[in-house]
């Protein structure tokens, strides 16, 4: 816990404080970002810990040879230990680290942990005989650094102490991916090997990329594991009070997104490391098409999201943590949309028969949306992604029908991809409904009922303009359109996923493309249609009206 006095000190604590501000802006900007939602209090000790961890990792890695990094990372532990142990330090950058240690009591032998863990790692090239091994580097330097967050984000007791070095371990994780061409390029191997034996290969077959089947199927091991870590890391999240919980979400969901990358790379990842999120001319998720292995995709997804529930029962968890946990799957699967090139994605989220559940359900899901939209909307406009909401809007909560109707307007000149997303959305009231407008246009004298063709009932519909669905995947292993989209169905190819909706990513996705693209389109006919083509880069098709 914080001592009582504010944060305030000499000019030379603040000039401290400021240059580990500039430290993570310089060189972790996707920390920074996600520091900057949390209350303004908080952000200096936050920017303390990283630009100390920033640092002593800088030291430790860059510079000279293996001596010279070892001798000044001994001189850098050693100032910080003494600084912890007076109180006080003369570096500008430790100076503000002391402070924070001091005013939150932060736990000196977890710091001795990251400490000892990273001059281990600068004395020797890493090795790792059993995962186990791993994991104890892993815990020493993510998990370490993440724990010492632990009070200033308010996270009480073990257990949620424990999933949040859980995330650090996580994300520690998605570090050694994002590195592993340049660690093996410099001799320096972090993965099991164990599990390099069990495949035949040496640490030479993964710096020349050889053997690209036992290489994907170690990169399937690393995934299980580091999946397995998110999953059990998670649920922090919702331990903290609710002015902690967007950056902890965030974190989640970069992590989420690294693993994505991860794994459509493949055995790629040992030899070009991990496609960044932003390109290097500043075009975010441009298709990465030579990893698919398929030159045609659909230009419309359509998604039923199924299996909150069981995947919760499955782990020991409430509801409301499957409904938590599959918003953030949505937003994860934005990412693989662009990633794989697809233009339109739609989402069913609540259908008109989901009224039928209990209040207390109801207002879960409710509050769930309206807070991954809350935190979302930014991200997908900063991604190019337009959204708009088909369905019913007299009948939602006031909040959530705000955010969706907010998300609509900051995305609406958007153009990279469309996200339509289906809340109190029902296939068969939305016929009725354009069937009543133009009955009434009918009596009306505006058209004639015997010149009435589909473009009349179309422009009705909630979404006019949507195109139709070239594939649509429904998850959990349910094999029925539950009332979606029957308008836009027609022709769709349809895919069963067996994975609850909280689990699917860019892999199933991926997957779920691969067999559309195999699949004969006949529209009807005897002649097969080749599935559509990727459509280049560039806008969408123009909108229909009142898009």
């Amino acid at each position: 816990m914080a001592r009582e006095e504010t944060w305030s000190g000499s000019s030379a604590l603040h000039e401290s404080y400021a240059r580990c501000e500039a430290l993570a802006r310089q060189h972790h900007m996707p920390m920074w970002r996600a520091t900057e939602l949390l209350p303004a209090q908080v952000r200096p000790p936050m920017h303390a810990i990283t630009g100390f961890v920033l640092r002593t990792d800088t030291i430790a890695d860059r510079g000279g040879t293996a001596a010279e990094r070892e001798r000044r990372l001994a001189r850098w532990c050693a100032a910080a230990r003494e600084g912890l142990r007076s109180g006080k330090s003369g570096h500008p950058e430790l100076r503000a680290f002391v402070d924070t240690v001091e005013r939150w009591e932060l736990d000196r032998g977890v710091i001795e942990e990251l400490l000892g863990t990273l001059e281990a790692d600068c004395v020797s090239p890493p090795f790792f005989e059993t995962f186990q091994d791993h994991r104890r580097y892993l815990r020493g330097t993510g998990g370490a650094t993440f724990e010492l967050w632990g009070p200033l984000l308010g996270v009480r007791g073990p257990e949620a102490l424990a999933m949040l070095s859980l995330l650090g371990e996580a994300a520690q994780m998605a570090d050694t991916f994002e590195d592993l061409a340049e660690d093996l390029a410099a001799g320096r191997c972090y993965l099991p090997r164990a599990d390099l034996r069990a495949r035949g290969l040496e640490v030479g077959d993964l710096v020349r990329g050889e053997r690209p089947e036992a290489l994907t199927e170690l990169v399937r091991v690393q995934l299980g594991r580091w999946n397995v870590l998110l999953e059990q890391a998670a649920p922090v999240a919702g331990s903290v009070r609710p002015e902690y919980q967007p950056f902890l979400h965030l974190l989640v969901l970069g992590v989420h997104l690294q693993f994505d990358e991860a794994a459509l790379r493949q055995a790629r990842v040992f030899t070009q490391g991990l496609q960044p999120l932003v390109s290097a001319d500043g075009d975010p998720h441009r298709p990465v098409w030579p990893h698919l292995g398929v030159d045609t995709v659909p230009g419309h997804v359509a998604v039923i999201m199924d299996g909150n529930r069981r995947w919760a029962r499955e782990q020991g968890q409430p509801a409301v943590r499957g409904h938590q946990a599959g918003q953030w799957s949505a937003l994860r699967l934005v990412n693989a949309a662009l990633r794989l090139g697809v233009r339109h994605l739609t989402l069913y989220a609540f259908s008109t028969e989901n009224w039928d559940r209990s209040q207390d359900e109801r207002d879960t899901l409710f509050e769930t949306m309206g807070d991954a939209l809350g935190r979302g909307a930014e991200w997908l406009h900063d991604l190019g992604v337009r959204m708009r909401w088909c369905g019913r809007r007299d009948r939602i909560d006031p909040s959530l029908a705000s955010a969706l109707t907010l998300a609509e307007s900051m995305t609406s000149s958007n153009e990279r991809l469309s996200l339509t997303v289906c809340v109190d959305y029902g296939g068969r009231e939305e016929l009725v409904e354009a069937a009543r407008a133009l009955a009434a246009e009918a009596v009306a004298g505006a058209i004639r009922p015997e010149a009435v063709g589909p473009a009349d009932l179309e422009r009705h519909l909630y979404a006019p303009g949507l195109p139709d669905v070239d594939l649509l995947i429904r998850t959990s292993g349910e094999q029925r359109i539950s009332n979606f989209l029957p308008w836009h169905l027609a022709y769709a190819e349809m895919i069963f996923d067996p994975t609850p909706w909280p689990r699917f990513g860019l892999e199933q996705l991926r997957e779920a493309i691969t067999v559309y693209a195999g699949r004969q389109r006949r529209f009807g006919g005897t002649l097969p249609v080749p599935a559509r083509p990727r459509e280049p880069a560039g806008d969408l098709p123009s909108p229909g009206p009142g898009f």
